[in-house]
């Protein structure tokens, strides 16, 4: 494709982005600096139109750029619009003072919904080092203990259970006995020794530590936290006007299937940013969507993914921009905590 026709797809995404309507050819001369005749305009759209990248929605109207037209336009975006300072500042204050894992996940998935007006999608993080920190019992009655379950990955599980008639000096060796047990173990590691370990407790610690290592043993083998994936900006799709409305249904669908995000962003995260348009993503539910995704890393051996979705008709340069600057921003936050 020369140039010209090139620059003519590129105001049409543009214009259809913003303004949601399709684009005419006088449109374009007025509103873009394109140097030629409506008429050359005309038939550039035209070529175009032939060779699918953009199409005619209704007779006598505009044009509008198809899946095959926005993905040319992506692959052909020469820079990526970059984050203004205000909003760098943003993601900064947002994102700090953050108490764990999980307010972190939240907050960043609130944050890039909030930059980009798509759903954002974030996957906990997956890590095959993850190993167990430390296990704290916190009395707070009488009969009621918190249980406290820290991973070396930064998340923090707790688990209020009845422990009726205990003293802090029961809780102390609990504490004691399953940090010299569990320390230093991965979570399959650390469910077998929590199995013999119920076994060896002295006769007198074997009523509240059973029922200690059974709700560990309940947060080591729930602990979905490699396929985990937050949702966040479900709102957003009602901004997209009726001719995606036939379409969200299926669309929400498919962001309630957990399994169904873990492989999308799985897909999706193999470089910095990856974006699957329309017909490109592998479910039949998305066609009428975009995805934006990057992977983000905490450390050489912790990553996971997050992206956006939203209609194919998005603001792509801005979309890829904030995507990409929360990804590098989360793994930051994540390696230094």
């Amino acid at each position: 494709m020369d140039d010209r026709k090139l620059e003519v797809l590129k105001a049409i995404v543009t214009d259809y982005v913003s303004s949601r309507e399709p684009v005419g050819s006088k449109a374009l001369v007025d509103r873009h600096q394109l140097n030629v005749s409506p008429a050359t305009v005309r038939n550039d759209m035209a070529v175009l139109e032939e060779e699918g990248y953009i199409t005619q929605p209704h007779t006598s109207a505009g044009r509008i750029p198809t899946d095959k037209g926005y993905r040319l336009f992506v692959d052909r975006l020469a820079t990526i619009k970059p984050l203004s300072l205000g909003e760098r500042r943003a993601i900064q204050t947002f994102m700090s003072g953050a108490a764990d894992l999980d307010d972190i996940v939240t907050r960043t998935v609130r944050l890039l919904a909030q930059l980009t007006q798509q759903v954002a999608i974030v996957q906990y993080p997956v890590s095959n080092a993850a190993v167990i920190r430390h296990v704290e019992l916190v009395g707070l009655t009488s009969d009621k203990v918190l249980l406290i379950l820290i991973t070396s990955s930064g998340r923090v599980q707790q688990h209020a259970l009845d422990l009726p008639t205990h003293t802090e000096d029961d809780l102390a060796t609990l504490r004691n006995t399953l940090n010299a047990a569990l320390v230093g173990q991965n979570s399959s590691q650390a469910a077998q020794r929590l199995h013999s370990l119920a076994l060896d407790l002295r006769p007198e610690d074997r009523l509240h530590g059973a029922a200690v290592v059974a709700v560990l043993l309940e947060m080591l083998t729930s602990d979905a936290a490699a396929t985990r994936v937050v949702v966040g900006g479900v709102p957003n799709l009602t901004r997209f006007g009726e001719e995606f409305e036939t379409t969200v249904r299926p669309v929400l669908e498919a962001l309630e299937e957990q399994v169904v995000l873990l492989r999308l962003l799985g897909e999706a995260t193999t470089g910095d940013v990856t974006v699957r348009i329309g017909q490109e993503n592998p479910y039949s539910q998305l066609s009428s969507t975009s995805l934006v995704a990057s992977a983000y890393h905490a450390d050489a051996e912790s990553w996971s993914g997050l992206g956006v979705v939203g209609p194919t008709r998005m603001d792509y340069p801005s979309t890829i921009a904030s995507v990409r600057a929360v990804a590098r921003y989360l793994g930051r936050l994540l390696a230094e905590g």
